[in-house]
């Protein structure tokens, strides 16, 4: 653990209860900090969707797609798959809504979003994500094995680069930083996985808004404009705008109660040390 300031609050994870943890986070002032083995890497599941969303925004910047092109249920666009508002099912083809009218997470909208940067290149997703993301970024701990929605391994210090290069402008542009992190359709109502239904629930071109959402991961004192993920197997991401803060959680204990309290209590402790 280091002695920068949000040091302190970061070595709550070591009560948590899991048989291991790591965490990092990153001040207002640009200060590091970190708990455990911030090197090591974990099935980080759906913050994989980061990752996907981030490459697909790269491949639109270069010309391979645009976020325009029909994909999907008919009246889906590339768009509305990254904003889970394609009216695709959880992990089905067929469509439970019109495009834009709900929010659906889907992890099945991911996979088809990513076969169509693959189909435009003409080789596998994975290489160009490895080509346009991992390798130029040096995160070698990272790396997709498996479903574009949730098959990444990851590393607390990779994921910091990562939100970095996206708060820089490293690997795409403003325009596309900023539908990635905020809203886009943002009247649509949706169930948010593990904390139900939310109204409105918000969704960039990747990242979920935090917005006015009750209840949630993060803590009540993140700003709404908060946006990031959280992972089936036991992991957290977010980045708050107004507090100039980012937070990253990695375990190999799969989401269930024990996250509803320590994920918030982690988050406001975060925010209070900054």
């Amino acid at each position: 653990m280091t002695d920068a300031p949000l040091g302190s609050p970061l070595a709550r994870v070591a009560d948590w209860p899991v048989e291991v943890a790591t965490a990092g986070a990153i001040a207002a002032n640009g200060t590091r900090s970190s708990f455990g083995n911030t090197a090591r890497p974990f099935e980080v599941a759906s913050i994989t969707k980061l990752f996907t969303a981030v490459t697909v925004l790269i491949a639109a910047e270069e010309g391979t797609v645009t976020l325009d092109d029909p994909v999907g249920p008919p009246g889906s666009t590339l768009a509305h798959l990254l904003a889970h508002a394609s009216g695709l099912g959880p992990d089905g083809d067929d469509p439970l809504a019109r495009p834009g009218q709900r929010r659906i997470y889907s992890n099945r909208g991911y996979e088809v979003a990513a076969d169509h940067v693959a189909d435009r290149a003409g080789f596998p997703f994975a290489d160009y994500q490895q080509e346009a993301l991992f390798s130029p970024l040096a995160m070698h701990t990272t790396s997709l094995y498996g479903s574009p929605a949730h098959g990444a391994a990851s590393s607390v210090d990779d994921l910091l680069v990562f939100v970095h290069a996206v708060l820089t402008d490293t690997v795409m542009s403003a325009q596309s930083r900023d539908r990635f992190a905020t809203a886009q359709w943002p009247d649509l109502d949706g169930v948010l996985p593990g904390y139900g239904r939310q109204s409105p629930n918000l969704w960039g071109l990747g990242a979920e808004i935090r917005g006015s959402k009750s209840p949630h991961w993060t803590s009540a004192a993140n700003s709404p404009g908060t946006w990031g993920h959280f992972g089936q197997k036991g992991t957290m991401l977010w980045h708050d705008p107004l507090a100039s803060t980012t937070l990253v959680a990695l375990t190999a204990q799969p989401f269930g109660p024990w996250a509803l309290t320590a994920w918030p209590d982690l988050s406001t402790a975060v925010l209070a040390a900054n």
